[in-house]
């Protein structure tokens, strides 16, 4: 049973514009402990792939929230969400403490995907209860 959808559009310039106000204090703001290695390796080949991982990452955690119906507030929270990809390439959401915490009590299983183009990041998540 479906028990919430999400969706989000980030503009990416939007991201880039953030990034450069506020550095990498935003970046681990957003980014958990794994996102986050995975960003500085991908930053540090090119800073413009590193702006769409984080975007993308920004979307999905976005539309996660909207799905599970908390926005971010607790226990959801940014880093208490990871985007990360299975070996095949598929984005999964990986839940830490609090939040994991709350959505499994819930019986609650999450599918999302991520997408970006050149100026827009888009997600989407189907959350289903078990």
């Amino acid at each position: 049973m479906i028990f919430g959808i999400g969706t989000d559009v980030c503009d990416i310039r939007r991201i880039e514009a953030t990034f450069e106000r506020q550095g990498e204090r935003f970046v681990r703001k957003v980014l958990g402990d794994q996102e986050l290695a995975i960003w500085q390796r991908r930053s540090e080949r090119w800073p413009g792939r590193g702006l769409r991982y984080l975007a993308t990452r920004f979307s999905a955690k976005e539309a996660f929230s909207k799905a599970i119906g908390l926005g971010m507030r607790m226990p959801m929270t940014w880093r208490a969400c990871e985007i990360l990809n299975q070996p095949s390439g598929q984005p999964v959401i990986v839940l830490h403490g609090a939040l994991k915490t709350w959505f499994e009590a819930q019986g609650l299983r999450a599918h999302v995907t991520v997408t970006d183009e050149t100026d827009y990041a888009a997600s989407f998540v189907v959350v289903e209860r078990d």
